[in-house]
């Protein structure tokens, strides 16, 4: 869908009406308000870059604002997707930036009869309760995608043989995990208050399709939770592991910097040339003295071993 284009899909047999538009914007919103007549702030709501998600209730129509996560950007990070719902007796109207599950749906109902026949023919408060539960539907597959990168960096970061620091990929996963957690968090909330509204639109017995909605907003906050859990317990663990890793670096060095502090001192105590020096008369004092170095080196390594240092 183009942006700012309208689009309509009639079902004749109870004539419920939907209406589509995709990045809705001042000439959309005219229309909407001359043929509908829908409030000022509404309207303007649906301009807003970012609303919270409410329900306002009035005496023909409801107004929803719900917002769904989704894959945005090259880096396919986890995104705030908002869409605002009109729903009158015979009407949908559904205003989104580009979410791909409303378009997917759309599409599916514009092409085939028999899915239009089953969103469409039990009125607009049943429709209402299909597009919802489709939108936090789609969650399910992210979820899942979330879960499998969390379970390839676990496996990452206990089978990494030279420390490879996983922080950056640890991070982008933890953020996708906070933000999902941000916008899933209220949706249970509204969704609730769907049961105690308007009933013109949403008859009661739609009440047990809503509390499954609520249900699955629910287990889907529940499993976030455990991923942020998991997923702080790899970055800790990866964060041990490269401490580890920098520490047997650190003590390598240091044993080398030690058994090389002596051999330093005497090198260069030989090295000033004076004839009274111990073996520096006798011809084999190459030998001696490399012989002495090789002893020191011999000794501090046996007594970094005996230690256990090394």
């Amino acid at each position: 869908m183009n942006k700012g284009e309208i689009k309509k899909i009639r079902f004749t047999k109870n004539n419920l009406t939907w209406i589509c538009i995709n990045s809705p914007d001042e000439k959309t919103v005219k229309y909407l308000h001359k043929n509908y007549k829908f409030h000022h702030l509404d309207l303007e709501d649906c301009l807003s870059e970012s609303q919270r998600p409410k329900i306002d209730d009035y005496e023909d129509y409801l107004f929803l604002v719900i917002h769904a996560p989704v894959r945005r950007g090259r880096k396919r990070y986890v995104a705030n997707s908002e869409v605002n719902i009109f729903i009158g007796q015979n009407y949908v109207i559904t205003l989104h930036d580009n979410n791909p599950i409303i378009n997917e749906v759309f599409e599916r109902c514009r092409k085939k009869i028999k899915t239009k026949e089953e969103y469409m023919s039990k009125g607009s408060g049943y429709f209402l309760y299909m597009i919802i539960d489709d939108i936090f539907e789609s969650n399910l597959p992210l979820l899942d995608d979330i879960n499998k990168q969390i379970n390839e960096l676990e496996k990452e970061v206990f089978e990494q043989s030279q420390g490879k620091d996983k922080l950056r990929d640890i991070l982008k996963v933890k953020k996708d995990i906070i933000n999902f957690r941000r916008i899933i968090l209220p949706e249970r909330a509204i969704i609730a208050q769907l049961e105690h509204k308007n009933k013109k639109f949403l008859p009661e017995k739609l009440d047990v399709y809503f509390d499954e909605i609520v249900d699955k907003i629910e287990k889907i906050f529940n499993s976030l939770e455990n991923l942020h859990e998991l997923i702080i317990s790899i970055q800790e663990t990866n964060e041990s592991l490269l401490s580890h890793t920098t520490n047997n670096v650190i003590k390598i060095l240091t044993v080398f910097s030690v058994v090389m502090l002596p051999l330093t001192f005497i090198t260069g105590f030989y090295g000033m040339n004076i004839a009274t020096l111990p073996f520096a008369s006798q011809d084999n004092a190459h030998f001696i003295i490399s012989g002495i170095l090789l002893g020191i080196v011999v000794l501090m390594v046996g007594f970094f071993k005996f230690k256990k240092w090394i």
